[in-house]
């Protein structure tokens, strides 16, 4: 076992974990952050993203130790970072039906805000590229762009 410390969603833990231990596995099973979803655990669908020190990860590619100090955002701290109840990005993806089962939409709420921090005013090509890690088997990805653009203030409703 290893003694790691960070921060997830504003908290500082300490945890006793195994080596081996993926970080989504230990925000999920240990701190119950279960919005950071698992998917493929492959690092193909981009389901897992979190924020690891102010960057986008796929937390099914990243160790717990090696966020050890580090800083993570999941999707239920997200809203936590701005004033009122949602995020923009996440108010964006409600309002231009960004989604349709659920299951990728931490993941790509998570790139889009870190997309949206690197280019906070990309054009609909900037914003296919920024997404393409992350991966959604129900939508032609319409509204998920869509939602990325209201975000930045780009589209109307």
């Amino acid at each position: 076992m290893v003694q790691i410390s960070l921060t997830v969603d504003g908290d500082n833990v300490t945890d006793d974990v195994e080596p081996r231990m993926l970080l989504v596995q230990y925000l999920r099973e240990k701190l119950g952050k279960t919005g950071t979803v698992i998917g493929c655990d492959t690092s193909n669908c981009g389901a897992c993203t979190v924020h690891l020190n102010g960057r986008s990860v796929k937390s099914c590619n990243v160790l717990a130790v090696q966020a050890d100090g580090g800083e993570v955002v999941t999707i239920e701290g997200l809203a936590a970072t701005v004033e009122g109840d949602l995020h923009p990005v996440q108010a964006a993806f409600r309002e231009c039906h960004g989604l349709q089962c659920g299951f990728c939409t931490p993941g790509m709420i998570m790139q889009a805000v870190d997309l949206l921090s690197e280019n906070p005013n990309p054009t609909e090509e900037e914003v296919r590229e920024g997404m393409e890690g992350n991966l959604c088997r129900c939508t032609g990805y319409h509204n998920i762009v869509r939602s990325v653009l209201t975000a930045a203030g780009g589209e109307q409703q």
